[in-house]
């Protein structure tokens, strides 16, 4: 295509591709799509005013130990917000889909990659209707996953495991009101 400049207000008209660095000194608008194949690097905050996609995982990283991610809603509403949805998109949805799966992930003193927490929610029946849901969240005991609380539609299980453990109930001023 061609490429054309309009003198008076600097608009390139057109297709420009760029084989090298593009460096930008002042204010940019694009009006279509912008392709990006290698890596975008900003010096600055990239701000999105109407949300972005993101076609394949991402990664967050900080340095400290500030807030990595935070969700804010600025509605004055008495409605609940900001909202974090987990949603399985699937074409064909089946019995005991898992559905989402969040785990909390730190190193051992080996240096090794552990899992040491994780909360995972499951479709247990997707029949119109009669849909039933479980969320279960599990830990590590002595090394292995172990389950702490299920809950799904029939009952709420703590322990399912069956791993050695107390099961304590504390009151104000009373460390074992209640002591399994």
């Amino acid at each position: 295509k061609a490429v054309g400049l309009n003198v008076t207000t600097g608009d390139i008209l057109g297709d420009v591709g760029v084989g090298g660095t593009l460096a930008v000194t002042d204010d940019a608008t694009i009006g279509g799509t912008a392709l990006v194949t290698g890596v975008l690097t900003t010096t600055a905050a990239t701000i999105f005013n109407g949300g972005f996609v993101s076609n394949d995982g991402s990664t967050i990283t900080t340095a400290d130990n500030t807030d990595t991610l935070t969700l804010q809603s600025t509605d004055a509403d008495a409605v609940v917000g900001p909202v974090l949805s987990l949603k399985r998109d699937s074409s064909s949805p089946a019995d005991n889909d898992a559905l989402a799966y969040i785990k909390f992930v730190g190193e051992n003193d080996a240096g090794e990659e552990v899992q040491y927490v994780y909360m995972q929610a499951t479709a247990l029946d997707v029949t119109d209707g009669t849909e039933d849901g479980k969320l279960e969240i599990v830990s590590q005991v002595a090394g292995a996953g172990v389950s702490r609380i299920k809950m799904d539609s029939t009952e709420i299980a703590f322990n399912d495991s069956s791993v050695d453990l107390d099961f304590r109930v504390e009151s104000n001023g009373n460390t074992e009101m209640l002591l399994i």
